[in-house]
């Protein structure tokens, strides 16, 4: 479970599909490696990278249509939750990385959009 924040209390994978970015600066904002840990065990397949700095995951399709169906609902997400992944876009496959620059590494937004990212998957 991760215990970062008050607020981050007992999450678990349906609790960061239903939580909302909010603005986080400065390192106290960021995840301690523990957190980070606790979060990548809810996420199948998602990996640090980066140094830590990152965490990402690969994402394979039939073909480019559905990449781009895929990069374009990734992109909803991102301006719903207002935080941005890096993509890198391929005839059959993404690579999604999260970070959050305003912390310097990796925060709770991070994990909340991967949760996200997820689910399109799993629909």
């Amino acid at each position: 479970m991760l215990r970062r924040h008050p607020e981050e209390a007992d999450m678990n994978i349906e609790s960061l599909r239903a939580a909302h970015c909010v603005p986080r600066k400065g390192k106290d904002a960021g995840l301690s490696a523990t957190d980070i840990d606790a979060g990548l065990a809810l996420l199948p397949g998602w990996q640090r990278a980066d140094q830590g700095g990152e965490i990402r995951k690969e994402f394979r399709f039939a073909d480019y249509f559905h990449t781009m169906a895929f990069v374009n609902a990734v992109a909803s997400i991102a301006h719903r939750e207002d935080h941005h992944p890096d993509l890198e876009v391929h005839y059959n496959r993404c690579i999604v990385r999260y970070s959050t620059h305003d912390v310097g590494g990796l925060s709770l937004n991070d994990l909340i959009c991967a949760a996200k990212v997820e689910d399109l998957r799993a629909g």
